[in-house]
């Protein structure tokens, strides 16, 4: 559902950003008759884009299992868009329209940026020492904990139940080098570090 949620909000955005485009546009090159017909014949399709896109965002939010104080500023951004756009689009000035749809534009960015973070994390130190269990451990806690929960059942940001997979190592190993729908690849770890994440999580299947 989380990814379904995901695509939808996506899209949502995109058809906002591109609404707001067309209607700046409009009024920044001076054709205010047009903008006011535009704007009539959109009034519902702009109500309900909005709606959607605050239903699928406030979804996302709550279920996500990487929010970070990019998506804080990100909506941030977003309220502090839509008084801008009100009264800029009411009082016809050019400025505060403009400004609005640049501060939709980061919103926009701001949410990618946060999609990249989780394979930034800075990667913990490990010892020649460790034993594979306990790096397994450390290496889930740091990249997999957020969403999969401490015992694999989190399930935020679509995170699969790891209770109940289905899945073998190998496909548990493919996964985590290379991502699948709304989970990030961690292509930067070795071969040897997935391995040790996969062994550390065989140990939550329900028997």
């Amino acid at each position: 559902m989380y990814t379904g949620m995901l695509h939808t909000h996506t899209l949502v955005v995109g058809l906002f950003l591109l609404l707001y485009l067309v209607k700046t546009f409009l009024l920044v090159t001076g054709k205010e008759d047009t903008l006011a017909v535009f704007t009539t014949k959109t009034k519902w399709a702009e109500r309900v884009i909005s709606v959607l896109f605050l239903a699928t965002g406030i979804f996302l939010y709550l279920n996500s299992g990487n929010i970070t104080w990019m998506v804080h500023l990100k909506i941030g951004v977003v309220f502090a868009s839509i008084p801008l756009a009100i009264i800029g689009f009411k009082k016809k000035n050019k400025i505060l329209a403009v400004l609005s749809l640049v501060l939709l534009f980061v919103s926009y960015g701001l949410g990618e940026a946060n999609k990249k973070q989780a394979t930034k994390v800075e990667k913990p130190q490990l010892s020649s020492s460790t034993g594979e269990l306990e790096t397994g451990k450390i290496l889930y806690t740091t990249y997999c904990e957020a969403c999969h929960g401490a015992n694999g059942d989190g399930q935020k940001s679509g995170a699969k139940n790891l209770k109940i997979s289905a899945l073998d190592n190998t496909g548990k190993s493919m996964i985590i080098k290379n991502g699948k729908g709304a989970m990030p690849g961690f292509s930067a770890l070795s071969d040897a570090e997935i391995q040790a994440i996969v062994q550390y999580t065989d140990a939550f299947k329900e028997k």
